[in-house]
C-alpha cells in the first residue's frame, strides 16, 4: 500500500469534468484507490464519491493506491492534482 499526501492544484477544484476525467484514470488501474480529505475516504473509481469530497485547490488530500500497479497509480494520479 502507497500513501500520498499533496496540496490540490486545480484552480476550479475538482469539479465535474476534472472529477469525470480523474476517475476515467483512475478506473484504468487494477489497484483500491482512494482518496481522502477531512477524514472522509472515497474510492477514486466513484465519480459520485469524488464529487462529493468538493475539493478546492489548496486543500491537502491523501491518495491511496494497493495492488500490483499501485506505483504507477499513485504517480499518474498525483500529477493530476497538481504535485
Amino acid at each position: 500500500m502507497i500513501e500520498k499526501t499533496i496540496k490540490v492544484k486545480l484552480s476550479d477544484g475538482l469539479e465535474s469534468r476534472p472529477a469525470a476525467l480523474f476517475v476515467q484514470v483512475a478506473s484504468k488501474f487494477n489497484s483500491r484507490i482512494y482518496i481522502m480529505l477531512d477524514n472522509k475516504k472515497v474510492n477514486a473509481k466513484s465519480i459520485m464519491g469524488m464529487m462529493s469530497l468538493g475539493m478546492v485547490e489548496g486543500e491537502e488530500v491523501s491518495v491511496t493506491a494497493e495492488g500490483d500497479d499501485e506505483e504507477e497509480a499513485i504517480a499518474e494520479l498525483v500529477s493530476l492534482l497538481g504535485e
